[in-house]
């Protein structure tokens, strides 16, 4: 496959068309200049904001806008440190009225030392968003009824977890996943707990449509390094799903055919 065609392997998300698979966050940099010289490395298009942790209105500290500039990036405001839809749904009007942005990442944890998703809560809130003309991108548990409910309520793409927040273990129920992206009509991205470049690449072999991270980058020792990674990452793990892997065998099958030989 020539470059040209990669260039062409686009994925669209409530009508917005990316070429990057790679998503990543603005949380946990030392400072917001690291933070944007990570997304550009990683070749980024979409950064995530934290609406809660992130400086965006007070010119007097410093601000990610200065440094992430927006007409760089698609900004996907966050709902990050919420734990009731109520809260999740303030936030968010908050951020439209600040900045016009509708397609909005939900999501709803539970508080506890987990930080799994509290689904009841993000089935809620999605259904309110929704209802407000929100666009939204739900990180979620990985259970495929839930993934169904959520995108049956409106849902623009799915998020299911490869392991919890910010633990670095890679994709954990490669079942579960394979269930949702089997069965899902919106785009589905692997959003929290991948920790290195292999874990990227398995995801995307998988067959999901982008993976989103921000500790396997931030708390890597060389952040712009483990971007370059993972930018190369997503994109082998990509290749290799769009090329099909060969058959998994239980036996050996010789390299060079036998047939013909002296």
């Amino acid at each position: 496959m020539d470059g040209s065609t990669v260039a062409e392997d686009t994925w669209s998300v409530a009508g917005r068309t990316f070429r990057s698979r790679l998503i990543v966050g603005t949380g946990k940099y030392k400072d917001y200049a690291q933070n944007a010289a990570a997304a550009e490395a990683a070749g980024a298009e979409i950064v995530t904001v934290a609406l809660r942790r992130v400086n965006l209105s007070d010119p007097s500290q410093p601000m990610l806008v200065d440094h992430v500039k927006p007409d760089r990036f698609t900004f996907l405001p966050n709902t990050a440190g919420c734990y009731t839809g109520e809260e999740a749904v303030r936030l968010l009007r908050l951020a439209r009225e600040a900045g016009g942005w509708d397609l909005v990442k939900l999501e709803v944890l539970s508080n506890t030392k987990h930080l799994l998703p509290d689904m009841e809560e993000t089935l809620r809130a999605l259904k309110m968003l929704v209802a407000e003309g929100f666009q939204v991108m739900v990180y979620c548990s990985d259970d495929p009824v839930y993934a169904q409910k959520l995108e049956d309520a409106g849902a623009v793409a799915i998020m299911p977890l490869g392991a919890p927040i910010g633990s670095g273990r890679g994709v954990q129920n490669f079942l579960n996943l394979g269930l949702i992206l089997e069965q899902a009509k919106v785009p589905v991205l692997v959003d929290a707990g991948v920790g290195t470049a292999s874990d990227a690449t398995v995801a995307m072999e998988m067959g999901c449509d982008a993976v989103l991270m921000n500790t396997a980058i931030a708390g890597a020792k060389d952040p712009i390094r483990m971007a370059r990674a993972m930018k190369h990452a997503v994109i082998a793990g990509r290749e290799a799903y769009l090329a099909g892997r060969m058959p998994k065998r239980m036996y050996a099958d010789p390299s060079s055919p036998l047939s013909g030989m002296i």
